[in-house]
């Protein structure tokens, strides 16, 4: 009965959130909402700050003992979600220093046009109906940005400025509907164009005049949040790790670039691996969807991993609205409730012609074991089979990230491409995951400023100025989030060793990895206990 009690309390509030955050609604594959934006305001933010309350308390009324193994892992998630939500709401406060507005229509009209989830005249009503939200959502999301910081509202000026090519997309998407639905399109999207134009003004006339510099959330709230995310490290320990793993990746890169090319600097050697890239931006597609597919037969013959029957992972253009945000590649994961699991790999036209450089051939078949085979894309397809709603809400970056930088050098080391060039490319973005570790615990601890985090970069990693740039300035709004990449790693290593050397032969490689897979979105604590579980040894 209290495994029925919970479930009923969980169905109730997720459906509940679906309806104040419809954005959400669409990504998870909840359609009802589709038509409709958020409302942006404070009463809005209160609303949920009282719903997730609620929902933890009702949780917590249920003994732990009543329930069973897996609803007592959801009983400690949803609790552990609860209180890291309520945190954000009511301490961080990220909702009245930065402008969210770009975010939520931009993702909200995307999610619309690229997943083929129904007809595309239907989607297009939808459409329709959330550009028609545009102007009124604008004009009641402007009262929540109280405390404005500079850096995180000139990114959301220039993400602003992005969004009529959006609208514009879905407009030229309208070729084949009706004459009525384009023309409500064509002045839906007039409408969202000229409302986005005065949220442009507004943020570079009345907000930045008044924001404040400092971004930094100090020791004391950081070390909080990695508690609530369930990470038993603290700052320092973590600080610590990458500037161990930066030293040891420095020493290592060395002595790959000489088995290469003894008579040149790292630096020399990986510009000439660099070098060797498409020419044009239809044979860079080509090779990117070439890598993905050589990456899953790998897991296939090898038998790393089981492959969900219904994925699928379509390798597309990035659209002209995202470019700014997307420099490479990135990933969009199929959505929860769709009919079909379809993940879409984006990849960016280089700039210039000089950034082809940064999509050779190396570094392709790298990010395509990150971004597709086995990293995010298999990793997401699979957490969507486990029935859990309180999972599918949860977003423990530490292990999604994590385990995608962890396939990087487990694929390495079961032979996809295991040679020195490939080696040094991973090896270097090794190295950089270090210095997001520290440039997150000293920038959010007021120790470093972002000129400083710029110069790191360069100096420490080599990366052109421009992009350390634009990492550094991401980096200023996610707070825990860019060390999640190699803290995961290295917790997946380790928990990995730890079971070889308890197991011996009876440690099975494809059942570590299904056993993380399967669990679904699962926060490193009790994603340790998970894997445990399975193996017989909690």
């Amino acid at each position: 009965m209290s495994d029925e009690r919970f479930d009923a309390i969980v169905r109730e509030f997720f459906f509940r959130f679906m309806e104040l955050e419809p954005v959400m609604a669409t990504f998870l594959g909840v359609h009802e909402h589709d038509g409709r934006l958020p409302e942006g305001t404070r009463r809005h933010i209160q609303e949920e700050t009282r719903l997730v309350r609620e929902f933890r308390d009702e949780v917590e009324s249920i003994p732990p003992e009543s329930l069973s193994r897996d609803r007592r892992i959801d009983r400690g998630l949803a609790i552990q979600s609860a209180e890291l939500a309520i945190f954000q709401f009511e301490e961080f406060r990220s909702w009245e220093k930065s402008d969210g507005v770009p975010d939520t229509v931009g993702e909200g009209i995307f999610l619309l046009l690229a997943r083929d989830f129904a007809p595309l005249e239907q989607r297009l009503e939808s459409v329709a109906s959330r550009l028609e939200e545009v102007p009124a959502f604008e004009s009641r999301s402007r009262e929540l940005l109280s405390d404005p910081v500079r850096i995180w509202v000139e990114i959301a000026l220039e993400s602003t400025r992005y969004a009529p090519a959006l609208f514009g997309a879905a407009v030229q998407s309208a070729g084949d509907v009706s004459a009525d639905l384009r023309r409500r399109l064509q002045e839906a999207a007039q409408a969202a164009s000229e409302a986005m134009a005065r949220h442009a003004r507004w943020l570079q006339e009345d907000v930045i005049p008044r924001a404040r510099e400092d971004f930094a959330i100090g020791r004391e709230m950081f070390d909080r949040l990695l508690e609530l995310r369930g990470i038993e490290m603290s700052s320092d320990e973590i600080l610590q790790l990458g500037w161990d793993y930066l030293e040891r990746m420095k020493m290592e890169r060395a002595e790959i670039a000489r088995a290469i090319d003894p008579n040149a600097s790292p630096e020399e050697v990986l510009r000439k691996i660099k070098s060797r890239h498409p020419e044009t931006f239809e044979e860079l597609l080509r090779a990117y969807r070439s890598a993905m597919e050589e990456a899953r037969r790998f897991v296939v013959s090898r038998g790393l991993a089981t492959i969900p029957e219904n994925e699928r992972l379509d390798v597309v253009e990035t659209p002209e609205f995202l470019r700014h945000l997307i420099p490479f590649a990135a990933y969009m994961p199929p959505a929860k409730f769709d009919p079909v699991r379809q993940g879409i790999y984006l990849v960016t036209p280089p700039a210039t012609p000089e950034m082809f450089s940064e999509h050779s051939y190396a570094s392709i078949e790298n990010t395509s074991v990150h971004e597709a085979y086995p990293g995010h894309h298999l990793q997401f397809s699979c957490a969507l089979e486990n029935p859990s709603l309180v999972r599918l809400l949860s977003r423990p970056i530490e292990f999604q990230e994590g385990w995608a930088f962890y396939c990087e050098e487990m694929m390495k080391e079961q032979g996809f491409h295991d040679d020195p060039e490939h080696r040094l490319i991973m090896v270097n973005d090794l190295l950089w995951r270090a210095a997001r570790i520290i440039l997150d615990v000293k920038l959010h601890r007021g120790e470093m400023s972002v000129e400083e985090a710029i110069d790191f970069l360069v100096e420490h990693v080599g990366m052109d100025r421009n992009a350390a740039t634009a990492e550094v300035r991401r980096y200023t709004m996610t707070p825990t989030y860019p060390l999640s990449y190699l803290l995961g790693k290295h917790l997946i290593v380790q928990l990995r060793r730890e079971l070889e050397e308890r197991l011996g032969d009876r440690f099975d490689l494809r059942r570590f990895h299904d056993a993380m897979l399967y669990a679904g979105n699962l926060p490193w604590k009790f994603m340790r206990r998970v894997v445990l579980e399975e193996f017989g040894l909690a």
